[in-house]
């Protein structure tokens, strides 16, 4: 999904889940290096075609949002990691995780279990 989006695009779209709707002159100060409004619109104007990004009129002009939901997109990122990094396996990428513990707080750690737990709790039923 955004993973197929080319680096610059994928960049605006990061900063629109970031920031909320947003102004082109908005997303170009937020953007690492300066880009032409010109730049921004024209791919605005691509990633409304793809269906990534919703424009909508304003009284401050037009603002864009992405128009996928970033849980979803998350999920969608997420499932390729694992499907080209671990072999489809989430087990493998649960463990990889895990593997990073050391980085990970208590509280961090007693949110995965709670996830586990109610993952099996959904299986369940």
């Amino acid at each position: 999904m955004l993973s197929s989006l080319p680096p610059r695009e994928r960049e605006i779209v990061d900063i629109l889940y970031e920031r909320g709707a947003s102004t082109v002159t908005e997303i170009g100060d937020a953007m690492p290096d300066e880009l032409s409004g010109s730049a921004i619109r024209a791919m605005l104007k691509r990633l409304e075609a793809k269906g990534f990004v919703a424009r909508e009129q304003s009284e401050r002009g037009f603002l864009y949002a992405p128009s996928v939901p970033e849980k979803a997109a998350s999920k969608s990122a997420l499932g390729q990691v694992v499907r080209v990094f671990f072999n489809g396996s989430a087990t493998s990428a649960a463990a990889a995780l895990l593997g990073m513990q050391d980085e990970m707080s208590g509280d961090e750690l007693d949110e995965l279990e709670k996830l586990i737990a109610q993952a099996r709790e959904g299986r369940a039923k």
